[in-house]
């Protein structure tokens, strides 16, 4: 089926699950009405705008998804971002304007992109990591500062990675799944992710999944139209 017509298919199968209708948690409802659906034009998005077309023969998201990671940091103030599978490298530079205080390990198994690295070069912050061993992973994992905010974005070996960070996660920690929807097989993957036992809250936007893990919180899975 023709994106575009699976798109508009799915933004009418969740039409009624906008704005928020129905979320009884007031901090789920916060999440969903003034971080995810927040429509204020915030400092960075206009000069990050004009980079884009310096990437954008790479794997990325859509501007409006970029933008919501920018809020979704600006929101949770994690004080690491590890990334898996670094694309066209807009997504971390969002992430990075957002919080110019915390550190971003995003790790790539390609070579490195001038193009990816000129977005990357002014920023300190920045850790871009090719070619990374496991157990060089391990070592991030273990030496990352919690609050984090884990990415699991543009790899091949989403599952592995996954198993991989999963005993390293706090009650604080947040994960971001790219594209759960982009065929069969990741979308069966998504859903055990939301069935899993050590995950809690899961919020499906369709281009992206995300996770909390507080072991407080009853398990619930929300489904919110963002197409």
């Amino acid at each position: 089926m023709n994106k575009t017509i699976l798109r508009g298919w799915n933004w009418c199968r969740r039409f009624r699950k906008r704005c928020g209708y129905g979320v009884h948690s007031p901090s789920d409802f916060f999440l969903i009405t003034f971080v995810i659906y927040e429509k204020q034009p915030f400092y960075a998005y206009s000069q990050l705008h004009h980079l884009r077309r310096l990437v954008a023969h790479l794997p990325g998201h859509r501007e409006k998804v970029d933008k919501l990671f920018f809020r979704l940091v600006n929101y949770l103030r994690p004080e690491t971002v590890i990334e898996f599978g670094t694309g066209s490298g807009m997504t971390t530079r969002y992430m990075c304007e957002a919080n110019s205080n915390m550190s971003i390990y995003t790790l790539s198994d390609d070579e490195f992109d001038s193009q990816v690295e000129r977005l990357f070069i002014t920023k300190k912050n920045i850790h871009h990591i090719t070619g990374v061993s496991r157990d060089e992973i391990k070592e991030i994992l273990k030496s990352h500062k919690p609050p984090t905010l884990f990415h699991i974005a543009h790899i091949g070996e989403y599952r592995e990675v996954y198993e991989e960070i999963i005993d390293y996660i706090s009650d604080e920690d947040c994960l971001i799944i790219s594209y759960p929807y982009s065929d069969k097989e990741k979308k069966s993957w998504w859903k055990s992710v939301v069935d899993d036992k050590r995950t809690r809250v899961t919020f499906d936007l369709y281009d992206i999944g995300i996770v909390f893990f507080d072991k407080k919180r009853v398990k619930e899975n929300r489904i919110v139209n963002f197409l």
